[in-house]
């Protein structure tokens, strides 16, 4: 029988790991970008402010990037610690675009960081524009390669089960790289990333702008980064939506339990702005609506209905019959490979197989369980729906609430009047968590909304797991967190110290010294 303590922690484990790593992820991605937008200017105008920019938003750009470094490396081991099954019966897809992303994006990446700090007297002013944006584009490619990964498990395509390995294989690598859940959460991951960097930009602005310091550098860095979140969060919400449809198409149950749509609707459907869903009764115990909206949103007609949380049970229920037939010819081939008939049932049935596998958490001998264990099982397939429904929703307020501050920014921008507006610039200071609240949220959504599955429909999370003693994974959790809160210490006052410090006390410790045999200056120099 699973252990579904040990299951639940290694959960734990990575969910706190995996959303500790992506603290760090949003702001290198928005930084990268209005890094080499301010050089870029730097090159045109000449204007030695903003190469100063560039280099002291480079120096908070570079701390994130080593911690962010650090923490993902230390999130990868737990592929082989906690989760060794799923790394055998899932690595050849899932390992893929890990390896292209540390060979061609993190190698690029790392080494155009490393010429961006020490390339200043060493390259042309556009050799190293060029290197900037190259520092740019490999930490984007980063993020590609990982959603891809991240969106074969949400939408696994490309991929099929062979019965002689026991394993998934890639029988089409382009419809993995294409996997429409991946580029619809890569577009929607990067744009918030550079949400992230504009908020940071602007609040750490806003603050020198209130103690009336670095005055120079201050405004310009405002007013780029109003500029630059006002296109992003308006292409989050856009992004977001095209989201929103990638789930009605590929992840039905997620979208239900994030709407806490129990019965389908008659199109089209309402949207439930707010609610409290009641997960034992499979209903909501009070809610408002606003008509039309969620049809709209999911299927961008009014016509089509979206089927609700207790339909796709029905689904599911004669998904895990189908797995059922499936794993009772997967048993003969492994008794006879030459098994003809058993080989053409299990073509039939193969893509239910991991439903099937969903009844190993109640007995071994799946092939004779009882109706009442298969329907236990289908309800499986129901997230928790009320964690999902109000995270959602803060993600959302979050949202839009962004898109209204950086319109006002963007405004008080262009009327070049902002440094007046204190309580403004008050505003923008307190925002500087904002973003990150709505990435995590919208992690959460993401993987929670995914249960119970650690990819979609193919393989139950507990069956994902490795077979660990308890103290084992209380033993390597308790040394996670304490690993990563120490740096997240480390991180907190590296930041604030280089704050604290300025462009104009960062800078000089970033030039070279002086060369000893140096000529000395004429009369007329001096």
């Amino acid at each position: 029988m699973i252990d579904t303590t040990v299951v639940d922690l290694s959960r734990l484990q990575f969910a706190l790991t995996v959303m500790y790593h992506f603290l760090f992820v949003p702001l290198t991605l928005g930084l990268s970008f209005m890094i080499a937008i301010m050089e870029s200017v730097y090159v045109m105008t000449g204007k030695d402010v903003w190469r100063r920019m560039t280099l002291f938003w480079g120096v908070l750009f570079g701390i994130n990037f080593a911690m962010g470094v650090g923490t993902g490396i230390v999130m990868e081991f737990q592929f082989g610690m906690n989760w060794s099954y799923y790394s055998h019966y899932v690595g050849d897809i899932f390992g893929a675009p890990l390896a292209i992303e540390g060979l061609m994006a993190f190698f690029l990446e790392a080494t155009f960081i490393g010429l961006f700090f020490f390339g200043w007297t060493r390259l042309s002013k556009v050799q190293h524009l060029t290197v900037t944006w190259l520092m740019a584009l490999g930490t984007n490619l980063s993020a590609l390669w990982i959603l891809i990964a991240n969106g074969w498990m949400q939408h696994p395509v490309g991929a099929v089960f062979n019965p002689e390995t026991m394993r998934m294989e890639v029988v089409d690598f382009m419809a993995v790289l294409f996997n429409p859940v991946a580029q619809a959460k890569f577009v929607h991951t990067v744009s918030a990333g550079y949400v992230t960097g504009a908020v940071f930009v602007m609040s750490i602005s806003a603050f020198f702008l209130l103690r009336n310091r670095h005055h120079d550098v201050a405004r310009r860095s405002f007013a780029v980064a109003a500029a630059f979140g006002l296109l992003s969060s308006l292409s989050v919400a856009v992004l977001g939506d095209e989201s929103g449809y990638a789930a009605s198409e590929h992840q039905k149950m997620k979208l239900a339990a994030i709407e806490a749509m129990w019965e389908t609707e008659p199109a089209p459907a309402d949207f439930t702005a707010f609610g409290i869903p009641n997960q034992q009764t499979h209903r909501n115990d009070y809610a408002i609506k606003i008509p039309y909206l969620m049809g709209l949103i999911a299927t961008r007609s009014l016509d089509q209905p979206i089927p609700g949380i207790l339909e796709l049970v029905d689904h599911a229920e004669h998904r895990i019959r189908g797995g059922q037939l499936a794993y009772a010819a997967l048993e003969h081939i492994r008794a006879d490979r030459n098994d003809r008939q058993a080989r053409e049932m299990f073509d039939r049935h193969w893509q239910d197989l991991g439903h099937g596998l969903l009844l190993k958490r109640y007995r071994d001998d799946i092939l004779n369980a009882t109706p009442e264990e298969i329907s236990r099982a289908a309800m499986d397939t129901v997230p928790t729906v009320l964690p999902l429904f109000w995270t959602f929703r803060v993600m959302a307020g979050l949202g839009f609430y962004l898109i209204a501050f950086f319109a006002v920014a963007f405004y008080y921008s262009c009327r070049n009047n902002f440094e007046n507006k204190r309580t403004f610039l008050k505003i923008a200071l307190w925002t500087l968590p904002a973003p990150w609240i709505a990435i995590e949220c919208g992690w959460f959504v993401a993987e929670y909304g995914r249960q119970p599955w650690a990819v979609d429909g193919v393989l139950p999370t507990f069956y994902a797991a490795s077979g660990l003693a308890l103290h084992q994974i209380v033993l390597t959790l308790t040394g996670f967190v304490a690993l990563y809160t120490v740096l997240m210490i480390i991180e907190v006052k590296l930041m604030l110290k280089a704050i604290a410090k300025g462009p104009d006390e960062i800078l000089p410790s970033l030039q070279p010294p002086a060369s000893p045999h140096a000529a000395a200056p004429t009369a007329g120099q001096a």
